[in-house]
């Protein structure tokens, strides 16, 4: 590692433009670096799909929505570019932090050089040369493989910034709380079922999923409801027909009406995605059929289940099978997740929520 001292940095950039659970797994390293130096302010850049999320994280205090060009369906225009260049430079950062995974090039550095911002953090696995102030070899994942929370934790390690309590954190809006209690009738449970992934690799069988409705609608005197975007109304439909279930479908609402309900609820069942780090964050208890394609992405310090068929291909870090199969979640049983549900808010989740730093 190449080494700087950040103590007199005070106001810092952070770049993660990644997906909405990147930035949320991302969020306790954003808290020590701003909470490492009193009066720091921290300015974070984040992609499209996380932007929502990035208003309700504690440690950024503003953000900026950037299309990278090296991202996925970015469509980004190298004006963009030279135009976030010239902001970035008028704003006069002491220091940037480029957060990324093992398989990205922290790329953002070059901008950020540009820039004229003085040190410049990331991990990298090639020699930067100027481009990084700070190099921290990237070690991943030939000699091993950490969760992505103590990946970027660690990264910020090495510039000082230290955090005891590391869980997941968001700020809740109080009136979407509020607005969140009218789903519970009575006294009785709420258990909220988001179904839909991004990645192939991470979608629990439709019809498994509608099973669990069915089962939970049986054995239990629960309320669950059904949630996703707008475009995944027919998904929802489609499940709740297959159940034979009046179970409510909530779709197309705001990431903080969704942390409201999130929060409102006993337990969610969903994939190892946002939904479920944004579960963790709230401290609700997560079911969580889970893929094996990714170890870095596992429940982070939550009352959770991970539910998963072990495969010879586990680990893979693939968007679908390489082995064109899907056994890692088909294998897993509705009976399974039926069961997590159930067992999970008796196993001292009200002491477990009191107890969280």
């Amino acid at each position: 590692m190449i080494a700087q001292d950040w103590s007199s940095a005070r106001r810092i950039l952070a770049v993660r433009l990644d997906g909405m659970g990147d930035l949320l797994m991302t969020g306790p390293a954003l808290r020590a670096l701003k909470e490492a130096v009193p009066g720091r302010t921290v300015t974070a850049i984040v992609s499209p799909a996380a932007a929502a999320c990035a208003a309700l994280l504690p440690g950024i205090d503003d953000f900026i929505v950037h299309k990278a060009p090296w991202m996925k369906g970015s469509g980004s225009d190298p004006e963009d570019d030279q135009a976030l260049i010239a902001h970035l430079r008028a704003r006069v950062f002491d220091g940037a932090v480029i957060f990324t995974v093992f398989g990205q090039s922290p790329l953002p550095a070059a901008l950020c050089h540009l820039a004229a911002i003085p040190r410049r953090a990331a991990h990298c696995r090639e020699n930067p040369s100027a481009l990084r102030t700070t190099w921290i070899r990237e070690r991943e994942p030939q000699e091993s493989i950490r969760h992505e929370v103590e990946r970027q934790l660690a990264l910020v390690g090495h510039l000082g910034a230290r955090l005891t309590g590391v869980r997941l954190k968001i700020r809740l809006a109080r009136r979407f709380c509020e607005q969140a209690a009218m789903y519970r009738r009575d006294s009785r449970p709420l258990i909220i079922m988001h179904p839909r992934a991004a990645a192939p690799s991470r979608r629990y069988p439709e019809a498994s999923y509608a099973a669990v409705l069915q089962g939970l609608g049986r054995e239990t005197e629960a309320v669950c409801i059904l949630t996703g975007t707008e475009d995944e109304r027919t998904l929802l439909a489609r499940i709740r027909s297959a159940a034979a279930s009046e179970a409510p479908v909530v779709c197309g609402v705001s990431l903080r009406a969704s942390a409201g309900i999130l929060d409102a609820a006993d337990v969610v069942v969903t994939h190892n995605a946002g939904p479920a780090y944004l579960a963790a964050a709230v401290a609700t208890p997560v079911a969580v059929p889970y893929a094996l394609t990714n170890p870095r992405h596992a429940p982070w310090r939550a009352a959770a289940r991970a539910l998963s068929a072990d495969v010879p291909c586990r680990d893979c870090f693939k968007s679908a099978s390489p082995n064109g199969h899907h056994r890692r979640l088909k294998d897993v049983s509705p009976r399974q997740v039926v069961n997590a549900v159930i067992e999970l808010p008796q196993e001292g989740v009200n002491a477990w929520r009191h107890a969280l730093c």
